[in-house]
């Protein structure tokens, strides 16, 4: 799996490869720097990997080498976790820093897109989801129904952003990894933050009444518009999860709560 690129591009293993569903990852050196090759297993994050060579370390991890399916990146080795500032206190400066680091993702092109898969596609698993069950799938699926049929902001998307996918680079700052390639309304790229990092948090709904009006702020996206993505998002989050064998009740938790601050007008 990782022989031909070690050699074709001079890397030096430097810790145990990790296997994914959609990858395999060995962290290396290369010209004595820390870098993570990449080898995708799947189409997405074949998509990924061209998305983040495009985006060129700004916002996002810089990519040294590509080669089909396989990629060469910066790794992280910064000590700070968003993870760990969420769940001890520093919640709010947590979603501050995911925020600036998707609006660096979402800045105007000034080159042609890379390969995206459109939003609309991505929703396909909550329809399905709402055909089978009804109840808030119906509900979330109504919503991205009226929200993909009048996009706003089109444009390049993450499409996976929470708290485990922005790293500390040190000097380089808070950048992003693991993007999935899509295209759509840039709120989208919000939603996830408001399900992450834990159930426990993110079901809280003093949590997401205290979140909002900083992600509102820090996107200059209207709090109702980021209602609306949420509750699409965790819509589709639970049938994902179904899909996978998982327990959608906190997805779907979290949909009901936003329907609700959507209805009492936040």
């Amino acid at each position: 799996m990782f022989d031909r690129h070690i050699k074709a591009w001079g890397l030096a293993p430097d810790g145990a490869p990790v296997v994914t569903h959609s990858s395999h990852l060995l962290p290396v050196r290369w010209q004595g720097l820390p870098a993570m090759l990449k080898v995708a297993t799947i189409a997405e994050e074949t998509r990924g990997g061209l998305l983040i060579q495009w985006w060129d370390g700004d916002g996002a991890a810089k990519v040294y080498a590509h080669d089909g399916e396989a990629i060469l990146l910066e790794r992280a080795e910064g000590k700070r976790s968003l993870l760990v500032m969420a769940m001890n206190g520093d919640d709010d400066e947590a979603s501050r820093i995911i925020c600036r680091t998707v609006q660096t993702l979402h800045r105007p092109p000034a080159k042609p897109y890379p390969e995206l898969v459109p939003l609309d596609i991505r929703f396909r698993a909550l329809e399905a989801a709402a055909s089978a069950y009804g109840g808030v799938f119906s509900t979330s699926d109504a919503v991205a129904k009226a929200l993909l049929a009048a996009p706003r902001e089109v444009g390049v998307l993450h499409g996976d952003i929470h708290h485990g996918n922005i790293l500390d680079f040190e000097d380089r700052g808070w950048l992003a990894i693991d993007p999935k390639g899509l295209l759509g309304e840039r709120a989208y790229d919000y939603a996830n933050l408001f399900c992450n990092p834990a159930p426990a948090v993110a079901t809280d709904p003093a949590r997401l009444r205290r979140r909002l009006p900083i992600v509102a702020t820090e996107s200059g996206l209207s709090p109702e518009r980021l209602l609306r993505w949420l509750v699409a998002y965790a819509g589709l989050s639970a049938a994902w999860s179904l899909e996978d064998g998982g327990d959608p009740a906190p997805a779907l938790h979290i949909a009901e709560i936003a329907a609700a601050e959507l209805a009492s007008g936040t």
